[in-house]
């Protein structure tokens, strides 16, 4: 009899439980996509892609200075001085003006 009634039990909680757990879910879903649909948000939400479409050429710029830094530097601390000498042509772009390195 303990058994049928632990059984029971476990059943009444899970049934009532899911259905506070989806009650729950589309409280939230609901919440989620008023904010979302605010214009407030919408124009921010727009800003920031923009600001992130102006700002990617300046970070690609930085990016590709520090792994210049940092080929530069391994190649110093290997012994190797001059990362033209012996390392072969430098391939990439110049972070100071964008354009390519020469090849040879």
């Amino acid at each position: 009899m303990k058994k049928l009634t632990l059984l029971t039990a476990a059943a009444v909680g899970y049934v009532f439980g899911s259905r506070a757990g989806h009650e729950r879910y589309e409280q939230i879903k609901s919440a989620a996509s008023k904010v979302a649909q605010d214009p407030r948000v919408r124009t921010k939400a727009r800003e920031a892609g923009d600001m992130v479409k102006e700002q990617a050429p300046v970070v690609k710029d930085k990016v590709a200075g520090a792994a210049t830094s940092a080929k530069q530097t391994v190649m110093d601390k290997a012994g190797h001085g001059d990362s033209s000498s012996s390392a072969g042509p430098v391939t990439g772009v110049d972070p100071q003006t964008s354009t390519p390195y020469p090849s040879a």
